[in-house]
């Protein structure tokens, strides 16, 4: 039962990285790494509150 558990959770964080790759890729070849670094860099600086 415990080697199921471990086999499943190591399923899950399989398809969870090769989800994450692919909307990553799909990111970059839309070219949005610009917009989403801007987006990045205003949520931060609105964190710390200087902008």
């Amino acid at each position: 039962m415990k080697f199921r558990l471990e086999k499943r959770k190591w399923a899950v964080t399989v398809a969870l990285l090769v989800i994450g790759l692919i909307l990553i890729a799909i990111g970059i070849d839309k070219k949005q790494e610009k917009s989403v670094m801007a987006k990045a860099v205003r949520i931060c600086m609105e964190c710390v509150g200087i902008g």
